[in-house]
This record gives structure tokens, C-alpha cells and sequence, in this order.
């Protein structure tokens, strides 16, 4: 029996499952619509997909180091006792590694990738998990560095960075840099900067915040009345403290809050042989930017009673 792209498209609006695997469905059930739907639950993939619908904000970010390369991975599930769950921990592990050991393009590309360690895909390996566990478990966003790669996880998976320096090779591999990795890293965990240099800075982003500063003055009775020209060179001596907050290098370092992280950088850099700078990092904070889902145990019992 032959079947349409619509059929297709129902049975994905059916069950919830992927598009792919409704049409494998159909292929192996001859076109018979109820048969495919069976296929799908017989395989899991109906009940995998009713969990896919549920919000995920809670998980853990993942950070992973190999030689010279390095990945950051956020998981999310839907409760913090996943996070806690060695099978969780365990998909996490494998989904950073197979980055590792590939180039995805993004989280669609990884899903189509054959698991580290495993005969299954990504996105198979997921939906199985999705299944063990009884939670939607989401494979949000991951990052990939090569070169001297430092991490750090704060929090038991909160908050992972990952940090790419350009140094020379005997440098990268002493002991010492890496603890020094490790204080930019926290850093950056700590304080959260934007950029690396000013420079890095968009325009657009420095003429906002020095018309919000204009504005600020321009409301402050002791500095209202001011000439503009004053206002302007006020604003120059203020917008340096902007960038102290969003560039990494002009921040006060955490341990040593009388210098700034670009010293600090120097310094180990001239003990070390070798000149350090800061090449790229991320910063991942687990289920940042998602709405996450409130909770209110009274309306959900009276809901239960009605």
C-alpha cells in the first residue's frame, strides 16, 4: 500500500515523532496507517516524543578536554535529580566526546553522528535515555576548541567554561599553565565577561551605554546644568568602568583584586617563556535564557480532585 507526504505528516501530528521515523514506519507497515502507529510505540519512539513536549531547563552543563581539544556541552532535563543520575551523567560524557572525536555543525548535525563508543546514533542514544529515565532530555548547545584548552565546571555542572589560549607548545604544557588556565577560567565562571579586549567591544554596544550615561547625567541635578562638552568627557572617564565589567582583560582579577587579569596574564606569561593570550571562551550557565516552568502544587492537587 503506498502512502503520501501527508500521511507522513499526520502520523508525525499523531504521535510526535520524528518525520524520519514516521516514514520508516509507514515503509516497514506497507502504508497501513494504525499498523505504523503500533511500530512506533512497539519501538518507543511515541512515548519518547509525549516526553519531548515536557520543558527542560535543568540538567548540567558538561566540560571535556582531550589532548588538544576541547568541548562544552549543556544537557537539559527537566528536574536537578537528573543531573544527579549516573545514566545521565554517562550521555553527557558520550555526547561531549563524540563532538570531540567529530566537527558537527550544530545540534542537528550531532544528532545524525554515530554515539563515541556506540552503534547507535545521538539521536537514538537519546531517545533511549529519554525513555530510561522518564524525562525529555534536550541536547541544547555545545561549543569545540583545538589548540591549548583549559575547562573548569563550577557546581557540579551550573556553570562550565571553556578557554582556548595562543601560546608556544612547551609553554601549554607545563603544570603551571594549566593552574593558570584553571584562575581564568574561574574567572570568567565568577565574573561573567562579555568580551575579551575592548576592541572586541561592537560600536554600536559603546554608543548605547554612552548615551546611557549621557542621559544619566543630564538627570542628576548636580550635573544637569553642566556644558555638554563637560558632559561628553565625563562620560569618557565613566565608560571605562563599563568595559571593566564586560571585557575579560580589564576586569579585576578575582584572587588578586590590586591587578587586572591582562597583568595577571603577563606575569605568568614572562614566568613561564612565553607570551599567553587569550584566544576565545565560553561561558555556558545551565538553562540560562529558557523559560522554565513554574510549579503550583495547590492548583495541581485541586486540578487532580476536580
Amino acid at each position: 500500500m503506498a502512502f503520501t507526504a501527508r500521511d507522513v505528516a499526520d502520523l508525525r501530528e499523531r504521535t510526535g515523532c520524528g518525520m524520519m521515523d514516521c516514514k520508516k514506519a509507514l515503509t516497514e507497515a506497507d502504508g497501513d496507517f494504525d499498523k505504523a502507529v503500533d511500530i512506533l510505540r512497539e519501538k518507543g519512539l511515541a512515548a519518547s516524543a509525549k516526553k519531548a513536549g515536557r520543558i527542560a531547563t535543568e540538567g548540567m552543563v558538561y566540560a571535556y578536554v582531550d589532548g588538544g581539544t576541547g568541548v562544552a556541552v549543556e544537557v537539559n532535563a527537566e528536574t536537578d535529580f537528573v543531573a544527579k543520575n549516573a545514566d545521565f551523567i554517562a550521555f553527557v560524557e558520550t555526547v561531549a566526546k563524540t563532538i570531540a572525536e567529530n566537527d558537527p555543525a550544530d545540534v542537528d548535525a550531532l544528532a545524525e553522528l554515530k554515539a563515541s563508543g556506540s552503534d547507535m546514533t545521538v539521536a537514538e542514544l537519546l531517545r533511549e535515555k529519554i525513555l530510561v529515565i522518564g524525562e525529555n532530555i534536550k541536547i541544547r548547545r555545545f561549543v569545540k576548541y583545538q589548540g591549548a584548552v583549559v575547562s573548569y565546571v563550577h557546581a557540579g555542572g551550573k556553570i562550565g567554561v571553556l578557554v582556548k589560549f595562543d601560546t608556544a607548545d612547551d609553554v601549554a604544557s607545563k603544570e603551571a599553565f594549566t593552574t593558570f588556565g584553571k584562575d581564568i577560567a574561574m574567572q570568567i565562571a565568577a565574573v561573567s565577561p562579555q568580551y575579551i579586549r575592548r576592541d572586541d567591544v561592537p560600536e554600536d554596544v559603546v554608543e548605547k551605554e554612552k548615551a546611557i550615561l549621557t542621559e544619566q547625567l543630564k538627570n542628576d541635578e548636580k550635573n544637569a546644568n553642566k556644558p555638554p562638552q563637560v558632559i561628553e568627557k565625563i562620560v569618557a572617564g565613566r565608560i571605562g568602568k563599563f568595559f571593566s565589567e564586560v571585557c575579560l582583560l580589564d576586569q579585576s582579577f578575582v584572587k588578586e583584586q590590586d591587578i587586572k587579569v591582562s597583568d595577571y596574564i603577563a606575569r605568568t606569561g614572562k614566568e613561564l617563556g612565553g607570551e599567553i593570550t587569550v584566544a576565545a571562551f565560553t561561558r555556558f550557565e545551565k538553562g540560562e535564557g529558557l523559560e522554565k516552568r513554574e510549579d503550583n502544587f495547590a492548583d495541581e492537587v485541586a486540578g487532580m480532585i476536580k
